[in-house]
């Protein structure tokens, strides 16, 4: 049976897009308490069901496909550039397709001003006008008003109309950080991408007796199911192992491995990999917040997925990225074992010396690409003790040597050394765990 909680998610899930709810609406309508339906709301924000907006409330959103993540609605706008909705409150749920910046003639600029756009302008009213009747919703900045007459219109077109005390220029970058920000978090799998749904799932349940994982074997070729219990929860896995030589009428749950290693939706592909390389797992139960059932992954689906992630084109880049990118085979070196880069602005503190993150990035890099060279498989970093000699400079290049201690199956000792014009300005000594590959 669906707990109170459930039942607010599903509740808030059919309700249209852009409709407005409340904590006490919903406490009054499904009749829980006030701090349920907080909680529930909560969740569905998490979940990308609602948005909560200041000074407009909670509103149901379009929940975001991976494929449309890079496209922004106007109330993450309003979030990202601290705004205020003057109008069309009813459009806030929205995707925009992109944004036009007016400081031009009017004509030119509604040559530019298209449906689903977002128009961003100073207090010029006949152009927030112009762009509302072109199906576009309208960023004021510098935290001008805007004229009633325009108010009502965006109400009765549904576009939003916002603003911000920000300038142009700075309201410009934050909206292309934001965007980028996206695509960062669209290159991201996570489990929820790739499990098996529990519909798609062979379980077994504590009450079924060993016969049951034959007839299922017979049935599937699988030889791994997970076990649940009262409410669907996960509470043990029976492989080949556990059922082999055992009677055949004895309960499940007197054979099957209890507490096994369980992943969320939400958890990523790569940590989901680690877990399941490092503990040589071949099957992991997908659960929700509640310890219920949702489906489960393979190791097979997991690699494939991690394969076909190295073939995705790279758009938005992390720190990590940006580093790996300035990083170069010494062409003075013949073994493949000493690195270059060149410090850029982006890897200095306030000092404009390089930063202590970043030299652990390229601490981490060397590494990586030495025991890659080796095929020794990637790694996973469990302990690292670093040396920051002397600061490095802006615009100096920077030699890295990294040299394996100690290799085994799963662990590896790496000693790496970080030099510039020949003398020694950082060292550090790294312990990482090995995932093949």
């Amino acid at each position: 049976m669906a707990t109170k909680h459930e039942k607010i998610l599903s509740y808030i899930e059919a309700l249209q897009v852009g409709v407005k709810i409340s904590v006490r609406q919903i406490a009054k309508e499904l009749n829980v308490s006030e701090g349920t339906a907080y909680r529930a709301i909560k969740e569905a924000e998490n979940q990308g069901l609602v948005s909560t907006i200041e000074r407009v409330g909670t509103i149901r959103i379009e929940r975001k496909q991976k494929e449309n993540f890079e496209n922004l609605t106007f109330a993450e706008i309003v979030s990202i550039v601290d705004g205020q909705v003057l109008g069309g409150r009813d459009g806030l749920y929205k995707t925009l397709n992109k944004f036009v910046i007016g400081a031009m003639k009017l004509d030119a600029m509604m040559r530019y001003t298209e449906k689903d756009s977002l128009l961003i302008v100073g207090n010029r009213t006949e152009a927030h006008q112009l762009a509302l009747k072109e199906g576009a919703a309208v960023l004021i900045t510098g935290g001008f008003d805007t004229d009633d007459i325009t108010k009502k219109l965006a109400d009765e077109k549904q576009l939003p109309i916002i603003s911000t005390s920000y300038d142009t220029f700075t309201v410009a970058a934050m909206i292309n950080r934001a965007i980028y920000d996206q695509l960062i978090k669209k290159e991201i799998i996570l489990v929820e991408d790739i499990y098996t749904k529990i519909e798609d799932t062979y379980y077994l349940t504590t009450k079924n007796k060993v016969s049951k994982w034959y007839e299922w074997e017979e049935q599937t070729t699988h030889t791994r199911y997970p076990v649940v219990g009262d409410k669907n929860k996960v509470v043990g896995i029976v492989t080949s192992k556990d059922v082999i030589g055992r009677n055949r009428d004895l309960l499940i749950e007197k054979v099957m491995t209890k507490k096994p290693m369980t992943v969320m939706k939400e958890t990523s592909l790569a940590y989901a990999a680690h877990m399941m390389v490092w503990e040589g797992i071949e099957i992991m139960p997908v659960v929700d917040h509640h310890h219920q059932l949702e489906g489960l992954i393979s190791r097979q689906d997991v690699l494939k997925a991690l394969q076909n992630i190295q073939k995705q084109p790279q758009v938005g880049e992390t720190i990590d990225d940006i580093v790996s990118n300035y990083f170069d085979r010494s062409p003075t070196d013949p073994n493949h074992s000493k690195y270059q880069a060149e410090i850029t602005p982006q890897m200095t503190n306030q000092l404009g010396t390089l930063s202590y993150g970043v030299f652990v990035s390229f601490v981490i890099e060397a590494a990586r690409r030495l025991l890659r060279n080796q095929k020794k498989g990637d790694l996973v970093v469990e302990n690292m003790t670093v040396y920051f000699i002397k600061p490095v400079q802006l615009e100096t290049t920077i030699s890295v040597q990294p040299k394996i201690i100690d290799v085994g199956r799963k662990t590896a000792k790496v000693d790496v050394e970080v030099y510039h014009e020949r003398k020694i300005v950082g060292k550090a000594l790294l312990m990482a765990q090995l995932i093949d590959r």
